[in-house]
């Protein structure tokens, strides 16, 4: 491939990018060059991945079955004779990366679940829910970061489940509209989405408050795994430490905007305009300043056993 068609591909994963994840972008210019197209290509390859699983893509069903079944050759380390077109175009970032196989498969089985009926029955299928669709792609970053530490996954993996407990807290009235609950039942009473839906309008029920109380705790148990999340930083690159402590911080303020507007969850989704991205993006300096300290951490913080039998951290 030529240097200008790859600048081309460059620039169309940058673009996907800033179009379908604008706190990632905004935290993507604290990256060097290389090290953003690479994250881009990342993004890009689970956006393409989500909108097959979502039925928004031709043949979406067929593909993913396709792609998995390829990245089951690639891990026993065999050649791809025809791969399908959305992973042809991220093997060249895999491959230069060193990006592992086995998060791929579960962040597929995530995107599978999310096309079934979504009515999450307790915390644990929560998380891991939340590692399936984001904790896989903190570990996907880790090497594109340039970190092949192993104490470093399991504080990426946090980060992901942190920042997509805060998506699920934005998006719970839209979710409802799509007939999906990810609040787990027994925070909401056995509420079902349908039933969130009809108490959008009637924030002072007792099923609304349910929900918004469902929405607090979820608020907290994001807190600590960012908290958890954050204390890994220190395994990266110091470019990489900025930017992910960036996003980390204007993720983690949507759920802060949440709780300034009392969790109104029907006003509709809350979203960071660009003077908060600046505003969260000024208090990194404290997650810098562990670095001075020397000795990295040793992940002791027990937010995973939900996830025992299914992540193995050892085989990647």
């Amino acid at each position: 491939m030529g240097r200008h068609a790859e600048n081309i591909k460059n620039i169309d994963a940058l673009n996907v990018l800033a179009k379908g994840g604008r706190s990632f972008y905004w935290a993507s210019h604290f990256l060097g060059r290389k090290t953003a197209h690479d994250a881009a290509h990342l993004y890009a390859f689970c956006r393409t991945v989500d909108d097959l699983a979502d039925g928004d893509l031709e043949n979406g069903a067929a593909r993913l079955a396709a792609i998995n079944d390829q990245l089951n050759l690639l891990a026993a380390g065999q050649k791809l004779e025809n791969p399908d077109a959305a992973l042809q175009e991220f093997l060249p970032t895999l491959n230069a990366c060193s990006v592992p196989i086995r998060p791929i498969q579960h962040l597929l089985d995530g995107l599978l679940f999310d096309q079934g009926l979504v009515a999450i029955k307790s915390e644990d299928a929560l998380i891991k829910y939340a590692y399936q669709v984001a904790g896989t792609v903190g570990l996907l970053m880790c090497p594109i970061l340039g970190c092949m530490n192993r104490h470093a996954f399991s504080f990426a993996i946090d980060m992901g489940i942190a920042m997509q407990l805060t998506n699920i807290a934005r998006d719970v009235l839209e979710d409802a509209k799509m007939g999906r609950r990810y609040l787990p039942a027994n925070w909401v009473g056995q509420l079902s989405a349908s039933d969130i839906l009809a108490c959008a309008n009637t924030p002072d029920s007792r099923e609304a408050i349910q929900v918004k109380a469902g929405i607090d705790r979820l608020l907290s148990l994001a807190d600590a795994y960012y908290d958890s999340g954050r204390k890994g930083l220190v395994y990266l690159p110091p470019r990489a430490h900025i930017a992910i402590a960036v996003a980390a911080n204007v993720y983690r303020e949507i759920g802060q905007k949440l709780r300034r507007r009392r969790l109104n969850w029907s006003a509709g989704r809350v979203v960071t305009n660009k003077l908060e991205k600046v505003m969260a993006s000024g208090g990194v300096s404290a997650s810098l300043a562990t670095r001075i300290i020397g000795a990295k951490p040793v992940y002791c913080a027990g937010l995973q056993t939900s996830l025992k039998g299914y992540l193995e951290l050892e085989t990647l």
